[in-house]
């Protein structure tokens, strides 16, 4: 049975570091399942999920803060299991936006997290408005409905939120 890692790197951005952490997960006999790399301000963001065999993944464990010491990086590590799916009765999309104001992104988790919504990815970013010059918030998740939902009671107070937080969107089901 297959062990499994989550493996978050972060430090300054500059070219090769994916090539040398992908190149240490080979080295150490792992496959990387999933991964996500980000660049926020000018840091560098990566997060893998990582399967192998009990000596691969603590070899991993082992390497990485020697690695990442050499490329500069802050990394850690965690042991997980593979990823368990709850029963959902559909799968949403929500995307927003709208004046950048704080607390925007919590008052509309706290909503779905009422609702026992699951939020499966989430992207935000804050961006220039090129006509107006204000700075826009920009928002898409994709959300799972549990078993039981009601998904037009869900769609019509998220939408309530949004026009009483000035942001446009959708809700829609994803197909």
């Amino acid at each position: 049975m297959p062990q499994h890692l989550v493996v978050t790197a972060i430090g300054a951005d500059r070219t090769g570091i994916v090539s040398k952490l992908a190149r240490l997960v080979t080295d150490c006999n792992c496959n990387i399942v999933d991964s996500r790399m980000a660049i926020l301000g000018n840091e560098f963001t990566f997060i893998m999920l990582l399967a192998g065999d009990l000596s691969a993944i603590s070899r991993i464990e082992h390497l990485l803060p020697g690695l990442g010491l050499e490329l500069d990086l802050l990394t850690m590590t965690k042991r997980t299991s593979g990823h368990r799916m709850q029963p959902v009765s559909a799968h949403y999309v929500l995307e927003y936006k709208g004046p950048d104001k704080v607390g925007t992104l919590g008052a509309i988790s706290s909503l779905l997290a009422h609702h026992q919504v699951y939020i499966g990815a989430l992207r935000t970013q804050t961006a220039t408005d090129p006509q107006s010059g204000l700075a826009q918030h920009l928002c898409e998740m994709t959300v799972e409905l549990p078993e039981g939902a009601e998904p037009d009671l869900i769609r019509q107070q998220v939408m309530a939120l949004l026009n009483q937080l000035q942001l446009t969107g959708r809700f829609e089901a994803q197909i």
